[in-house]
């Protein structure tokens, strides 16, 4: 039988679903995790730069999350290291107005529970946006509430928002988050990967 990762690649259960979307693409899941990485990250799902390059974070919200980090991309993309595990691990597609398409739930009832048992115990984990945050937390407050509770969870978890250029505008009405969350964040992830 496949290992895990290998059999999430393999996955096709939303293919009638990606059918009918506007970009009309087939499933491609983006797995980038290994057992006993340190740091887990739970994204959303990956983005259309993400579906084709086949890479996490592959894109300018890559950029700003590595930064907010303050690691590299050789860390970054280290599996051993870091996982990337996102809510669902294909590209959901667009909808008719350009708009991305929430994660489908099926990606995370199916495989979420396995994933995280065969990740093990992580030190570190980051949750990026609102599905991340209500999937880990239980919770179905919103992201800024989550965020600006980050220490509630800390240090072993960060609530974040999404590094999207599109929150641009919330990061600006939020200083707080650059003056307290991310020196937290920082601190805890160089601890981490001195592990």
């Amino acid at each position: 039988m496949p290992n895990l990762p290998d059999q999430i690649r393999a996955c096709r259960l939303c293919a009638p679903r990606f059918a009918v979307t506007a970009t009309r693409h087939s499933p491609a899941p983006v797995v980038w995790y290994r057992t006993g990485a340190r740091i887990l990250i739970v994204g959303q799902a990956p983005g259309m730069r993400v579906h084709l390059a086949q890479k996490p974070f592959a894109d300018r919200s890559g950029e700003r999350l590595r930064a907010w980090m303050g690691v590299d991309e050789k860390v970054f993309y280290d599996r051993d290291r870091v996982a990337i595990v996102p809510m669902a691990f294909c590209f959901p597609g667009y909808d008719a107005k350009g708009a991305d398409l929430p994660p489908p739930p099926i990606c995370a009832q199916t495989w979420r529970a396995r994933v995280m048992q065969d990740l093990g115990q992580v030190s570190l984990t980051l949750l990026v946006g609102g599905a991340a945050q209500h999937w880990h937390l239980g919770a179905r407050a919103p992201v800024s509430k989550a965020v600006a509770g980050w220490r509630d969870h800390a240090p072993d978890v960060f609530p974040l928002p999404h590094p999207s250029w599109r929150n641009t505008g919330w990061l600006k009405r939020n200083p707080w988050f650059e003056d307290e969350v991310l020196p937290a964040l920082r601190a805890r992830v160089a601890e981490v990967l001195e592990q």
